[in-house]
């Protein structure tokens, strides 16, 4: 019940008193409105389904974000949630992370970097290869710096031509460093010069906690944290240039001499590998996406997985996130019909509950945790069951969804007895009105 200010009370008492003197006290209170239902939000009960969270490596750092979702509601209709493919900054944050928040070396994750700094500089058409490149001779020289050493490395030679998406095959398919410093000098004038611009492009897409010193990723000092590297394999998933070089085989430089696809690992897992490398000071380092399916609905997720001691290491921390990933991942109804949101009580002390309606379901890990939800609710006196009361709006995964909050039980009109009973309650809701 509201409490009343003197001046409200004395204004009340004296409309009472009109009212009356006027005589039409029984029309007021018999047709007059009533007073709004006092309502009071509530939170659901948890659901009673284990969780089973993502299985991260104790190596290095990890972690993995959503990439895509799609599912059936209960109305039968399909949806796909998906995170931005704009900057990295509005991608949906990790769900998982693990080992140590600090930057560590990312090896050739660096060349991703480089791939998309360069086509966010020199953007190339869907369908087109790009501007036709001549290679100099400071290109042939960085193929002989590093085939010297033996660093990954494919072969050129000056004054030969390559358009700008062979370039890119070559340094993503192939990992090769020269290619990485070749495309960069091509694209910004100088390896510094590229330097500079990348982390502006880092920093500008949220990544902060990354950085590089150069185009291969062979420095320490280029390193990311598994928080952004999980984010950066989502941008790299998603852009149709670095995508589409993806999915062809290696022979896709049929012109070209051989290239040894190093993106590839434990495909019969549901993995699609973007960069797989090693470094002394890195250590072994795999940016990737994954799928888990039922046939019906798809759930694809990103993933850093930096810091591990060897490829055997990576290959068991890989099989049992995916292991982990399977259990986990299945349709969960983040809004459960009958999950209660707000409760309501009348004046005359009828009570009712607001509760979802129809379910929204997702097929979505099942430990992803939503984010608080908002609840917005409709000012009434009375309602049928089953009325539309209001709506509640969450987040998920990166995903917002909404369902419409329906009356479990009917609020009803007092009678006329209540109604002349009570007349400083309906001269109020007179008065508010």
């Amino acid at each position: 019940m509201s409490s009343f200010r003197p001046g409200r009370l004395i204004g009340i008492l004296v409309g009472t008193v009109v009212i009356l003197g006027l005589g039409v006290y029984g029309p007021a209170m018999l047709l007059g409105p009533l007073p709004a239902v006092t309502a009071t939000t509530v939170t659901p009960a948890a659901g009673a389904s284990p969780l089973t969270p993502p299985a991260l490596s104790a190596n290095g750092a990890s972690a993995i974000a959503v990439l895509a979702a799609t599912t059936s509601d209960v109305s039968g209709t399909t949806s796909t949630g998906t995170t931005s493919t704009g900057a990295v900054s509005q991608a949906a944050e990790p769900i998982a992370v693990a080992g140590t928040a600090e930057a560590l070396p990312m090896a050739s994750i660096a060349k991703v970097v480089t791939a998309l700094v360069v086509l966010d500089a020199k953007p190339i058409a869907d369908g087109e290869s790009g501007p036709v490149v001549t290679l100099t001779a400071a290109d042939f020289q960085s193929y002989l710096d590093y085939d010297q050493v033996g660093a990954r490395s494919v072969t050129v030679f000056a004054d030969e031509q390559w358009t700008e998406l062979e370039l890119l095959q070559a340094l993503l398919l192939g990992s090769s460093n020269n290619h990485a410093d070749s495309v960069a000098r091509w694209a910004f004038g100088s390896l510094d010069a590229y330097v500079e611009a990348a982390n502006a492009w880092l920093a500008d897409n949220g990544l902060t906690g990354s950085a590089v010193v150069d185009a291969t990723g062979l420095g320490d000092g280029s390193a990311g944290t598994a928080t952004d590297l999980a984010r950066l394999a989502g941008l790299a998933a998603t852009d149709p240039i670095v995508s589409s070089i993806l999915e062809r085989p290696a022979s896709a430089l049929a012109d070209r001499r051989g290239v040894e696809n190093t993106t590839s690992f434990l495909p019969e897992e549901g993995i699609t590998g973007i960069s797989r490398s090693y470094t002394d000071a890195a250590g072994v380092c795999f940016l990737f996406t994954a799928a888990v399916s039922d046939g019906a609905s798809s759930f694809t997720f990103s993933g850093a997985f930096i810091g591990e001691p060897t490829y055997d290491a990576l290959t068991a921390d890989l099989t049992a996130l995916m292991e982990s990933a399977r259990a986990g991942v299945g349709p969960l109804p983040v809004l459960a019909a009958g999950d209660e949101y707000a409760t309501f009580e009348s004046a005359w002390g009828d009570e009712a509950s607001a509760v979802v309606g129809v379910s929204r379901t997702r097929y979505a890990w099942q430990a992803a945790t939503p984010e608080a939800a908002t609840v917005t609710l409709k000012d009434f006196a009375t309602a049928r069951t089953g009325a539309n009361v209001g709506e509640v709006q969450l987040t998920v995964a990166g995903e917002e969804l909404s369902a419409a909050l329906k009356l479990d039980q009917a609020i009803n009109n007092p009678g006329l007895g209540w109604r002349l009973l009570h007349p400083i309650v309906m001269i109020t809701a007179l008065l508010d009105q």
